[in-house]
Parts: C-alpha cells; structure tokens; sequence
C-alpha cells in the first residue's frame, strides 16, 4: 500500500498537516511518502495523474491501495480512515 501526501514547501496548510502525518506515522506504524510540488516537476506531473480534479492543490492525500483521498486540511481521525487504520 502507498499513501501519499502531495505538498508544497510554502503552503501553510501543509505546514499544518505535517506534525498529524508524523503523529500517524508513529501511532500506526505507516509511512506517508512526501512528494513536494510546487518545486519539482516530476511530483506536480504525479500529483494531476493522481488528483484527476478532487482537489486542485495541495495538501492531496492519496491511497493508492484503497483510492481514498483528502483534499486539504484533516483531523487525525480522517486520516486514520484514509490510511485504513
């Protein structure tokens, strides 16, 4: 399974999710990939295959086991959902 935050280095948003990925991380035992956007092309190319119109920016939280996705900010509860947790 992959779960997969799509972020930007400016982004406060993302800012604000990271300490929740981190905390579910170690809570759960999962790894978050971190793909950063708004600076590299190649993951900006991944995140439109990937997105397909659900969100549109960052943060974009995808599983790509279960095809569950957040769009923006989230509570430790949705993201324990998205990550089947």
């Amino acid at each position: 399974m992959s779960l997969l935050n799509f972020y930007g280095r400016e982004c406060p948003h993302c800012h604000t999710m990271e300490p929740l990925i981190t905390k579910l991380e170690e809570e759960t035992g999962v790894k978050v990939e971190r793909l950063e956007t708004w600076h590299d092309e190649k993951n900006a190319k991944l995140l439109s295959e990937y997105d397909k119109d659900f969100c549109g920016g960052v943060p974009f939280f995808f599983n790509t086991e279960t095809k569950k996705w957040i769009c923006g900010e989230a509570d430790m509860d949705e993201l324990k959902t998205w990550a089947g947790k």
